[in-house]
Order: structure tokens, then sequence, then C-alpha cells
């Protein structure tokens, strides 16, 4: 009889999650990773700049194939499988950047404003440019939701707790989460490359605009400018990592009480300025014009504002010890499997290299539930850099074990599995008003080009 995990009580949901849900996902992930390894980089030169296709693009892609395709739809049982070894394997990869960190932090001593200005960048460049695009394209009080912020996580949890899961405002972080989620990281890996190769920014400055806030954002934005600048691969993966690592300390909380009450304040200047009610319907000029309480007499009725995505749910896999070693062998096995195709050679010592990785993940999940307010990805990235710095006795035996694990080939997997998920959010994206769309585009690309524009001043003072 197959080994089963049971959904805990409550779920919405009560598929069985079967060995055979393992061995479904285990299979898919590890043929599109090895697939996408063997496709390697793809160069589209476009005039001056370049469109960079690397595995890590083409995983997700070939992830969201299979993810979708009805002929043997992938089923939620499967998918949350796969949900559980991505939020390990992500980590895992943020644990190796982490130790590519620890070991150059003298080099970064002269460019520390940069790191901590491009946050202004995020802050801003999402509410000063994109939400008066989103007012403008009739988006209502959703625009403040789809543009205090580029949306990753922690904003969604708030948004919960702060507007309610039925408010125009969730309904814009929402939308924003979940195109970053599925689209995110493409969209960013094509921008950096295609920035990159217009020489108009130093790579530093990119790499410093790519702290976003996502790991899978930032994983595939600093792999497209490493293959553009190889020569300098590992201070644009360090950049930005550090500059992941500030956003995520500091951003939150400035998006809270800085980002959020100016989104706000302008909502309503632009409110006024393009004639919009809160549900982003055209106003009678001659009428009251303001950011609430707008006459619905006074809109036009076929000018309507944006849908409400539809929330859909997978069960969750229950955490036990068996299944807990089983997911981070998978991980393991998967990383390793993965750098010796892309690297073409094998280190014993990357064995013992990628343990030192896991169990720094583990370290990290147990240490967000000690303490709810900070993340894994904080804890992870924080102590490995601080266990692998110069100043450390761990830091060369760190460097030794883990210095073969190539970081980009580690998270291939990683962004396989985040295309295998996708078949549980067709619902919702079917449902996103294009205008939603069209915004969530120009809060990445502001958020991104601010940030790095911001670093580039402060780099060339």
């Amino acid at each position: 009889m197959a080994n089963t995990t049971r959904v805990p009580q409550g779920s919405p949901r009560t598929h069985r999650i079967s060995r055979g849900h393992w061995t479904t996902v285990i299979a898919l992930s590890v043929a599109v990773a090895v697939v996408s390894v063997l496709i390697g980089t793809v160069k589209i030169q476009l005039g001056p700049a370049a469109v960079v296709l690397f595995p890590i693009i083409w995983a997700v892609v070939i992830g969201a194939i299979l993810g979708t395709q009805r002929f043997r739809p992938v089923s939620p049982a499967a998918r949350a499988v796969a949900t559980l070894l991505l939020e390990i394997g992500i980590v895992v990869f943020l644990a190796r950047l982490g130790t590519q960190i620890g070991p150059t932090l003298a080099n970064f001593a002269n460019i520390g404003p940069a790191i901590v200005l491009q946050e202004v960048g995020h802050i801003f460049g999402t509410v000063i440019l994109a939400l008066p695009v989103a007012v403008a394209l009739g988006l209502g009080r959703v625009a403040i939701g789809a543009t205090w912020s580029i949306d990753r996580e922690s904003f969604l949890a708030y948004a919960i707790q702060r507007f309610g899961v039925r408010s125009p405002e969730y309904r814009g972080v929402f939308s924003v989460w979940l195109l970053g989620s599925l689209f995110g990281a493409v969209f960013i890996s094509l921008l950096a490359g295609f920035l990159g190769g217009l020489s108009i920014f130093d790579p530093r400055a990119l790499a410093l605009g790519l702290g976003l806030g996502s790991a899978s954002m930032m994983l595939g934005g600093a792999g497209a400018l490493s293959l553009l600048y190889p020569e300098r691969a590992g201070e644009i993966m360090a950049l930005a990592a550090l500059s992941n690592l500030v956003t995520n300390i500091v951003g939150f909380y400035a998006g809270v009480f800085l980002s959020l009450p100016l989104c706000r304040r302008l909502y309503t200047f632009w409110s006024r300025i393009f004639g919009r009610d809160d549900d982003g319907r055209r106003i009678n000029r001659r009428g009251p014009v303001g950011s609430t309480g707008n006459a619905a007499s006074a809109a036009s009725p076929t000018d309507t504002a944006a849908p409400q995505p539809a929330i859909d749910s997978d069960p969750v896999v229950r955490p036990t010890g068996k299944t807990m070693l089983l997911a981070y062998a998978v991980v393991g096995v998967s990383g390793l499997l993965m750098n010796f195709i892309g690297t073409k050679t094998f280190a014993p010592s990357d064995i013992l290299g990628m343990a030192i990785l896991l169990v720094l993940t583990a370290a990290s999940f147990r240490l967000a539930k000690l303490v709810p307010s900070i993340p894994s990805s904080v804890w992870v990235l924080g102590i490995a850099t601080v266990l692998s710095a110069t100043f450390l006795p761990s830091s060369s035996l760190i460097a030794g074990l883990t210095g073969h694990l190539d970081v980009i080939l580690l998270g291939v997997p990683t962004l396989g599995l985040i295309g295998l998920t996708v078949g549980r959010d067709i619902p919702a994206l079917k449902s996103l008003s294009w205008r939603v769309v069209i915004v969530a585009l120009i809060t990445y690309t502001a958020s991104f080009i601010a940030a790095a524009a911001l670093g580039q001043t402060v780099l060339h003072l």
C-alpha cells in the first residue's frame, strides 16, 4: 500500500498525497531541469542589446507547458508536493548565494551607500511611475495595491490583514504577486539582459537594482547579467544578493510606513487629475471629484473596473520527519545532478557542500518559526553570509566545500517547479484584466530601473 500524507483538517481540499504524486513531481522536475541545462544559453541580438535565454528561463517555460497541458493535468496533490520542494529549493539557492557574499564583503565597502539607496528606488519608483498609469487605465483603488510595491509574499500577507481579501487594494496586490510569481523571473531576466547589452548602466548598478525582494526575479536577472559579463559574474551575483537581503530586511517596513501612505495620497491626486472614481470609472467633471464617495450615477456605465481574480488552493503536505527528509534529499540530489551536467565535472566535496546548504536551509526554517517576523530567506542569507565571511575561521572550510557548486545550476530545478505549479493559477490568470498586466510590468520595470539609476549615480559620484 502506498505511503500517503494526509491534508490537515480544515484544509479547503482533501486530496490524498501519495507516493505516486511524489514520483511524478520528482521525475518531471528532474526531466525539465536536465532538458533546460542541455539546451543551454541562447543569445538573441537585438541591435546594440541582446535578449539572453538561459537554462533558468527554459525551466520556467517547459515547466509551465507541462503544468498547464490538458492531456494529463498535474493534479492538486502533485502541485502540493512541487510547492514543498520549491520552498526548500529556493532557500537552498539563497544559502549558496550567502556563501558567495561572505568572502567578498570587504570588496563592497566603498559602494555601501549605493546598496542602501537602491531601496529608495524600489519604494518610490513604483509609486511615482506606475501609479498614475494604473489610475489612468481605470483600476480604481486596485491601483493602490498594484503599485505601492512589487507585492511579494510579505506584502500579500499584510494586504490580507490590512485591507481584507474582498478589498480592491488586496486584488491589486494579489494580481501583481501572481504575475510576478509566474512570469517575474522571465521578465526581469529579459529586461536585465536587454539593459545590460545597451551598456548604459554599470553592471554593478543593474545588479543592485535586482534586489526586488524576490529570489526568483533576482536569480533570473543576475543570471542574464552574468552571461553578459562573465568576468564579473561572481560580483554581480553577490551584489544582487546583498541588495535583495537589504530589501527583505527593511523593504517591508519602508513599504508599509513610507510607500503605502505616499501611494494613497498620490492616488487621491491622480484620481482628480484623470477623473476616476474608486471603481475606476470615469466621473462627471462637473460633479464632485475625490478618492472616496464618488457617485455611481456620474460614472460611465461602459467603463468598468478590473475583475477580481479567483483564488484557488491546493492541499498541504504534512511536514512529518520522513516527508521532510525525503524533500531535502530530492532537492539536494537534483541540485548535484544539475551541477554535474552543467559543469561536466564532479568533486566529492560537492556532496559535503550541498549538505552544508541543506543544514543552513533547515536551520533558517526553524528560526523563521521561532521568529515569524523574519522570513527564512532573510535568515539563510544572513547566516550563510556571516559564516562564510573572512573574519570567521569557518570561511575557508565553507568556501572549499561549496566553491564548485554553480548557483545558477542549483536554481534550475527550483524554477522548473514554479512552472509545474502554474496550473493552479489558471482561473486567476484568466480573470486578470489586461490593464493589471500592463501595470504589473510597469511596476517591475520602474522598481528595477529606478533602483539601478540611483545605484549608478552613487557609484559614479
